[in-house]
């Protein structure tokens, strides 16, 4: 993961390059030193609904520093994420070894995985919030809103990480945490606990195999637990919409994943082509004004003569036609 200073973080986030292309640019801040001064900044928030995007999941590149993160947004006009924290602690000066993402199929030691968590943790104790601040105010001088912090494997952090991963998320000024939900009781009250003491939201993501009773019954363990409904996951997995389940529990809602599946454990779809009901939970959010963030997801296959970043456009235009 590159570490950018505050100069270059700033010029990459203005650079702005055809939306084809961006990715496989971001890595250079050779276009940047051409870039205007300043550019427009990014606004999705429609009829009153903010539109977001999980990030850099999204963009298929786990290791893309904050400030290719940002520029992408910028060019999709996009002014919202549910961040990662990698980009945030590479940000911050973590080893980046420390929390590369592993490749496909590699294995490491039982010692070195030992000795990585327990070098991650110290680093931890005595991370810099200075620097998480300048990371948010770099975001906020380019119109993105750092509202979900994504914390991945919260479970297996010791209690001195759980609070330094609330207190990285408030620093950064976002509104929630999230994380994929646990099926383990105890597990799952230990979080909420610290949930509960920082008055601050843990937003539980679910697959296809998650059910409203699973979210409902978290619900009952803390006061600040919340759900991550993920609309594509909910249709394939419980074969029903979630607009049920989003009406009677919109307090406790974060944020709705916005992708396209079809019933019945089907595969993912370009928005619009699944049975997902995508504009009904945005105009949901819209007539009722929920404070729920609108989360674009990117899952499905590029088609042909396509790729990612025109795809992840094509959805964001999706949502705002819903929305108008």
């Amino acid at each position: 993961m590159p570490s950018y200073t505050r100069r270059e973080f700033g010029k990459l986030a203005l650079t702005a390059l055809p939306a084809a292309g961006l990715l496989s640019h971001l890595t250079s801040l050779d276009a940047a030193e051409a870039a205007p001064k300043a550019a427009r900044k990014p606004n999705s928030k429609v009829a009153g609904v903010q539109l977001g995007i999980n990030v850099p999941y999204s963009f298929g590149k786990p290791t893309m520093s904050g400030a290719e993160v940002l520029a992408a947004c910028t060019q999709l006009n996009l002014s919202a994420v549910e961040l990662r924290a990698q980009p945030v602690e590479a940000f911050l000066g973590v080893n980046p070894q420390l929390i590369a993402p592993r490749a496909k199929g590699e294995t490491i030691a039982p010692e070195q995985v030992a000795a990585n968590t327990a070098a991650l943790r110290a680093w931890r104790a005595s991370a810099s919030m200075s620097r998480a601040k300048e990371f948010r105010s770099l975001y906020e001088q380019g119109g993105v809103l750092i509202e979900i912090l994504k914390v991945d494997n919260l479970f297996k952090l010791s209690d001195d990480e759980l609070d330094y991963s609330f207190t990285l998320a408030k620093t950064l000024g976002a509104r929630a945490i999230s994380s994929e939900i646990s099926f383990v009781e105890d597990e799952l009250k230990r979080v909420g606990k610290f949930a509960d003491q920082h008055k601050f939201w843990v937003a539980y993501h679910g697959h296809a195999s998650v059910t409203a009773k699973i979210w409902e019954h978290a619900f009952t363990l803390a006061k600040y637990h919340a759900a991550n409904v993920d609309l594509g996951h909910f249709v394939a997995g419980n074969n029903v919409s979630p607009v049920p389940f989003i009406k009677a529990h919109p307090e406790r809602i974060t944020h709705v994943h916005l992708k396209d599946r079809k019933f019945n454990e089907g595969p993912n779809t370009p928005f619009g082509q699944g049975d997902t009901p995508i504009g009904e939970v945005l105009r949901l959010l819209r007539d009722h004004h929920w404070p729920i963030q609108g989360t674009i997801e990117f899952e499905y296959k590029v088609p042909e003569g396509s790729d990612r970043m025109q795809e992840i456009a094509r959805a964001a235009q999706f949502c705002r036609d819903a929305l108008a």
